[in-house]
């Protein structure tokens, strides 16, 4: 029997600058079941769409900020949690992970919401999660943000930095989740955000999908998601809806990878892409009020 945990609403209660109300999404699996999927679902029901996707090992809560900030200029904001983040069900299982698996729920979460002209804006594994979903359902989509993020086929090398934290993700007896966060941003980020970052996981029993993320990026041409990533370049080649990448100046581990969208996108041209300065790996901790302006005024262009 597959064992699927669920983090107790009260460690959600009184989380500083995320007052959202949850809703849910159920998606199926093959081995586990039913998953319960929580989404964040915020301004005018009526707005023009975005959704902000999030990566490892954080959830939702990284874009308290931007959610509040768009949705206040009149946009609905979706931002979901990933299986195994937030305030989403958790599978306790490393083996019940896998790229595939990830791309199966969120495509499934996709299509419940039966969305169109949406705007992905997608950091880190919420791109190479998020940039699946457009390849799958590209008329779902009028334009994409990457932040900090790539689409790896599992050739060229990874650099040393990511091995590193590969191989720190898969040793450290107790997954440090909370002080990741604050290890990979520039600002200070205060006790309450490091413990809100914390918040989903009462235990390393519920850690198993944050900590095995790392070992599932496609980093041979063998592996899972290779192949399907080569095919969804493809799709993105055709792309020519509005594509900007908007990168920090501080992450060691996708540097310079906003250049291959560039070359590779069509959609890019023409685009005022960025490489904001102050921001580390999670560039919305540190630049939350800079990337809500250049949202809005992508979303003005559109």
């Amino acid at each position: 029997m597959a064992n699927v945990l669920r983090t107790p609403d009260d460690r959600f209660a009184g989380l500083r600058d995320y007052d959202f109300d949850p809703h849910y999404v159920t998606v199926e699996d093959e081995k586990l079941g039913a998953l319960r999927l929580h989404y964040v679902d915020e301004g005018p029901k009526d707005g023009r769409l975005i959704i902000m996707m999030h990566g490892e090992p954080s959830w939702s809560y990284l874009y308290r900020h931007m959610i509040k900030a768009v949705a206040a200029a009149g946009f609905r904001v979706l931002a979901p949690d990933l299986i195994g983040f937030g305030r989403s069900d958790k599978p306790a299982d490393i083996g019940d992970y896998s790229y595939s698996g990830h791309v199966s729920w969120m495509l499934q979460w996709l299509r419940a919401m039966e969305l169109k002209d949406a705007v992905l804006f997608c950091q880190d594994w919420g791109g190479l999660i998020g940039l699946r979903l457009v390849a799958a359902e590209p008329d779902m989509f009028a334009g994409v943000i990457a932040a900090n993020t790539f689409l790896p086929t599992g050739e060229g090398q990874m650099p040393e930095s990511f091995k590193k934290w590969k191989e720190f993700s898969q040793t450290v007896p107790e997954f440090p989740v909370g002080n990741i966060l604050k290890g990979a941003v520039v600002k200070p980020l205060s006790d309450d955000s490091v413990a809100a970052y914390n918040a989903p996981y009462p235990d390393e029993s519920y850690k198993a999908g944050a900590r095995i993320f790392p070992a599932l990026v496609p980093v041979s041409e063998d592996m899972d998601g290779a192949q399907d990533n080569r095919e969804a370049w493809k799709i993105l080649g055709a792309f020519e809806k509005p594509f900007l990448t908007c990168f920090s100046d501080q992450d060691p581990i996708t540097n310079g990878l906003d250049k291959i969208f560039q070359k590779n996108v069509p959609g890019c041209a023409g685009q005022p892409h960025q490489i904001l300065e102050g921001g580390g790996h999670f560039l919305q901790e540190d630049l939350s009020a800079e990337l809500s302006d250049i949202l809005v005024a992508f979303m003005g262009r559109l």
